[in-house]
This record gives structure tokens, sequence and C-alpha cells, in this order.
């Protein structure tokens, strides 16, 4: 199949955790596009494993909507458009909320933590190194989530730092992206920073929107 690596070693994840995020990982990124029917035995041969952690990974995609199981036709891709657009919008309300709780609530150290995560992102998009790039974006969402001090709204959004994760992969593979991102990041964290909770909140709402709508653009984008 091509479409997934042999898993790394697995440190403190169970052996159907891992099999997990690496699956869901490649249907959020395209890689195992939408419709694709999964041929297990192949699928566990790629991933060098057996069939029982896969059948297990299988049925907690199925829960998650990602995948869908036919009698007698076997088990399909089920990732759509609309559902990355539901995925983005779930995520824009939560994060605009807690940047903008940030804003109110958070303390000097976590903004200086913001403005060094930032320094760190301006070296490493005029390095054009999109993984530590990719590392430093989580960071600073991180740092964020800290700074707002919100419990309840971090762990609703803990359910979809897969799907956040699959997605800057995809999206921070773009240079030019790569740059706008880090002039949006460079807005919030001084809306932040200056306590302006209206903005804060709007940026971040805007910036995650945008990347949905790249992220959803390249992953279904038309074959050619």
């Amino acid at each position: 199949m091509n479409d997934v690596t042999p898993l790394a070693p697995i440190r403190q994840k169970s052996l159907r955790d891992h099999v997990h995020d690496t699956l869901r990982d490649a249907i959020i990124s395209g890689k195992l596009a939408s419709g694709m029917r999964l041929n297990e035995r192949q699928l566990a041969a790629d991933l060098e494993i057996s069939t029982s952690p896969l059948k297990e990974a299988l049925r907690q995609l199925e829960s998650e909507g990602l995948v869908r199981t036919e009698p007698r036709r076997g088990t399909f891709v089920n990732f759509s458009p609309r559902q990355a657009e539901e995925m983005t919008l779930a995520r824009a309300a939560l994060e605009s909320v807690i940047a903008r709780q940030a804003a109110r609530h958070g303390s000097e150290f976590y903004f200086g933590i913001l403005r060094e995560v930032i320094g760190k992102m301006r070296v490493a998009m005029e390095a054009a190194d999109a993984g530590l790039l990719i590392g430093l974006n989580e960071a600073f969402h991180d740092a964020i989530h800290e700074a707002s001090g919100c419990e309840y709204l971090r762990r609703l959004q803990n359910a979809q730092r897969l799907y956040d994760h699959a997605a800057r992969v995809t999206v921070l593979a773009e240079e030019e992206v790569r740059r706008t991102s880090f002039f949006e990041h460079e807005a919030i964290m001084k809306a932040i920073v200056a306590r302006d909770e209206d903005r804060a909140e709007r940026l971040m709402r805007e910036h995650i929107l945008a990347a949905g709508q790249i992220h959803i653009g390249l992953v279904f984008k038309p074959a050619t």
C-alpha cells in the first residue's frame, strides 16, 4: 500500500494506540484517501505488526467516524471535506476562547514564553525548517493553553490534538503558508500580551479557519 510507514519504537503508548494514531494521521493528511478500501493484511505488513492491534485500532477509528465497515465488502476510509470542516470549526471555537482567556488571565511568565517561542519560530521560518516549525507551532498553542488557565476547555481541545498535528504537518509543508502562519502567530502573541481580549480571540479564530481551509484544499484537491 505504501501509504503508511513502519511504526517507530513504542515508548508510553499501547500498540493499539500507536497504530490508531499512525492511521489517523495518514487519513487526516490524505495519505489514505477517502473511499479507499483498507486491506488489513497488507496494512499490517506495511506497519510490521500483527492484525490483532490493527483490528482494535480500526474499531476505534470507526467509532470516530474516520472509517466505515461494510458487511462482506471490508473497511473503507470515511474522511470527508465536511468532517474536516466540522473539526476546523470546533477547533476555531475552542482555541479562540482559550486565546481570549490567555489575554485576560495570563501571567508575565507565560507571556515571556510566548515571546520566546515566536523568536524561535522566526528563526525556523527563515531557515525553512518545517519540522522544527511544526514543533514550535504546537509549543506556541500549548503556551497559550497554559496561560489561559482553562481546564475544561483544554480537556475538550485535547480530543482534537491528533487532528491538529496531522493538519499542521500537511499545511506547513508549504513555504508560503509557513510565512503567513508565522506572522499570524506573531499578531496573536502581541494581542495576548497586550491583554487585548477581543483582538486575540478574533485573530485566533481567523487563523484557525484559514489554516483549516488550506488543509481541506490540499487533502481533497481534485485529481489531475
